[in-house]
């Protein structure tokens, strides 16, 4: 149970930084393919499933919400040592995917896929360096329907390994305020303030259910991709695994770089590929 919450801290934390993908995080720790699984089948295997996703799914959500507390403050005074650190915790992943498609010959149907989505990814984070207008989170039934479709579409692309949902965040200029919105939630939780309470439920709520709506259908699609094309669907995985780092270089403001930057980045580097792989023994 405790590995588990811990993989669900890094995925919840992967997934709320602009340029790295939780999914990948999944992949790298190994339970990806699991938690496809279980998310397609929560109700027909439901007793065993949530034994496995109820641990994941509060280490998510303590990421989220030590986010502004711990997470942004590294980005923001060690931002070259923390984007090395997941950028091991990614790179740790490729030996167990790359078993998925050892001793099977390479094919043209295996390259394709690889390719696309190695372009895929490096180009999305090529071209989504600059963030949308902030977005309006006032209370309105229109406000909360666009919540609702953004919780949607983010989360869809969450799920993909590969693709940063809060980049796409970000892009649409959700980002920053709903960061804020939960940073704001939580010291109203620790100082019992109701309204505030309340006013960041209406803003949360609507997110978090277009959240959950999104997961569950493009986990589905995942399944049956999975099912019907594994070996493609690995080697898709591997395209966005080997293009992430890049990404993340690209997005990242890396601040200023000295010698002991780097060595203590590799030092990071290295850390995060030793998380990686016993997180995904």
């Amino acid at each position: 149970m405790i590995k588990n919450l811990l993989k669900g801290m890094v995925i919840g934390i992967a997934n709320i930084i602009p340029g790295v993908s939780g999914g990948t995080m999944a992949v790298s720790m190994g339970i990806y393919d699991k938690l496809i699984h279980c998310l397609t089948h929560l109700f027909s295997e439901f007793k065993e499933n949530l034994k496995f996703v109820v641990p994941i799914g509060i280490g998510v959500v303590i990421a989220l919400a030590g986010l502004p507390f711990v997470i942004t403050p590294a980005f923001e005074h060690f931002p070259l040592q923390t984007n090395a650190l997941f950028i091991g915790l990614i790179v740790g992943g490729l030996p167990a995917v790359w078993k998925k498609v050892k001793g099977n010959s390479v094919r043209i149907s295996h390259i394709l896929p690889f390719l696309f989505f190695f372009l895929l990814v490096v180009g999305m984070a090529a071209l989504g360096e600059t963030e949308g207008k902030a977005a309006d989170l006032s209370l309105s039934v229109m406000s909360v329907v666009k919540l609702f479709l953004v919780g949607i579409i983010a989360s869809a692309t969450m799920v993909i390994p590969g693709v940063s949902g809060s980049m796409v965040l970000l892009i649409l200029g959700y980002y920053n305020p709903i960061v804020a919105t939960i940073k704001e939630f939580v010291e109203a939780l620790l100082s019992f303030d109701m309204p505030e309470i309340l006013r960041c439920c209406g803003i949360l709520i609507p997110a978090g259910i277009g959240i959950v709506v999104g997961i569950f259908a493009i986990a589905k699609l995942i399944e049956i991709l999975f099912e019907k094309f594994p070996l493609q669907a690995y080697w898709a995985i591997i395209g966005l695994i080997a293009a992430s780092p890049i990404a993340i270089l690209l997005v990242a403001d890396l601040g200023k770089i000295s010698v002991i930057g780097v060595l203590t980045s590799i030092v990071t580097l290295l850390i995060g590929f030793v998380i990686a792989m016993k997180l995904g023994d």
